[in-house]
């Protein structure tokens, strides 16, 4: 329990059984007033009902606000510049929530004369690092409470036992309801638990929502275009659409195709290890695009320089830094790599694959055919050339074998 005398909370609040029921345990706990925060960045989800029940609970200060544009606009676009990935198969899409989440959290905390906020993460995971560092980034002086790191309440059972006993309303969970932990927003949906807990079983096949399996996706591939601006994806078969449009018209077009599905066992940051499934079919696609046109408008030595610093731009990521020096001084590194990333690139879907078909640049390409030609380069190229280029860098490996 923190020394500091709580009079005002934020909580991240979903409605769901964990929240509600710390709603009700940080005002009986602490004797404060609590202002819920329910965040809208694509989970699919009616939050009307988060309201509704905030209100039962005697919430007077309730705040929903629909973030997509903002999260897919200064959150994901910025991580995919850098083409990022987590251990090599992660897209991140919990972690890369979690700063905007705290960001408003924050936010709302100033705006409300809150002095502290509070979260639902358990201390098993992630989450709690990612929501408290970047709480403390944005403002030091705040205050973070982590029910789950003080209460008893460490089972599902004593969380329902504690709902009736405060006449906290909990739906019944519906029949056919998911087993698995689930997080989802506008970049994936995330699954944990149940059967996944053991690394060698098979996820059943029910357990998806966006994306079919590739035996089931048509037969009859797709062909897309996408328009970059740097580095950005600014519309779709010539269409132009806003940030969060071009994700979820994505994620519709490689849910159908069967694209998207991961299953991993990844590194957590608080030292364990954990097995996830994770449906990104639009980050999978937008991914592929982006890495095409780097491959005609980057410089070859730009090119390798992100892809040395991208393993520690995702690690910040992943670890709950975004709001650090480091992860902002990386990302001012590879916004600038972008200024030349225009372009559109081709791609064909087709049963869970992602296909480059073309890639081209009018204003910022650096392929030139006619250096590239195996034809008659007219001059533009001396062969010849290259024999002193080999013969100066051969020359540490010739110098190792003299002295032998």
């Amino acid at each position: 329990m923190s020394e500091k005398k709580i009079s005002k909370v934020v909580l991240a609040y979903s409605g769901g059984l964990d929240t509600s029921v710390i709603l009700v345990w940080l005002r009986d706990y602490y004797d404060c007033e609590v202002v819920t925060f329910t965040a809208d960045i694509g989970q699919g989800e009616e939050l009307e009902p988060a309201r509704q029940k905030a209100q039962k609970l005697g919430v007077k200060e309730i705040f929903i606000e629909d973030l997509k544009e903002e999260f897919v606009r200064d959150f994901v676009f910025p991580m995919f510049r850098a083409n990022t990935l987590y251990e090599g198969e992660y897209l991140l899409g919990t972690s890369i929530a979690r700063p905007l989440i705290a960001k408003q959290l924050v936010e709302i905390a100033r705006e409300t004369g809150a002095d502290a906020v509070a979260h639902g993460a358990t201390g098993k995971g992630n989450d709690q690092v990612r929501f408290e560092l970047g709480a403390y980034a944005l403002n030091p002086d705040i205050s973070v409470i982590a029910p789950w790191r003080e209460w008893d309440l460490n089972s599902r059972e004593k969380l329902l036992a504690y709902a009736e006993q405060h006449d906290i309303p909990i739906e019944a969970k519906r029949k056919g309801g998911s087993p698995y932990s689930m997080d989802a927003n506008l970049l994936h949906i995330s699954y944990e638990g149940g059967v996944l807990e053991d690394p060698w079983s098979e996820p059943e096949d029910s357990m998806w929502r966006w994306t079919v399996s590739p035996e089931a996706a048509p037969d009859k591939s797709e062909n897309i275009e996408l328009t970059f601006e740097k580095g950005d994806i600014t519309a779709i078969n010539g269409k132009p659409m806003t940030p969060a449009t071009v994700l979820a018209t994505l994620n519709g077009i490689g849910g159908k195709h069967g694209i998207g599905r991961t299953d991993i066992v990844e590194n957590r940051y608080v030292g364990m290890k954990s097995r996830g499934c994770y449906e990104t079919p639009g980050g999978t696609i937008m991914l592929k695009a982006h890495r095409a046109i780097e491959s005609i408008t980057l410089d070859r030595e730009l090119t390798h320089l992100k892809d040395e610093l991208m393993p520690r731009y995702a690690s910040l990521i992943y670890n709950g830094y975004w709001w650090s020096p480091e992860r902002r001084a990386l990302q001012t590194l590879i916004d600038q790599t972008q200024e030349r990333v225009n372009g559109i690139v081709r791609l064909q879907l087709y049963k869970g694959n992602v296909i480059v078909k073309g890639r081209k640049s009018d204003t910022d390409s650096l392929f030139d055919a006619t250096i590239a030609t195996f034809e008659d380069d007219a001059g533009s190229y001396n062969q010849k050339d290259a024999e002193g280029f080999i013969k100066l860098n051969a020359l540490r490996l010739r110098i190792q074998n003299w002295n032998k």
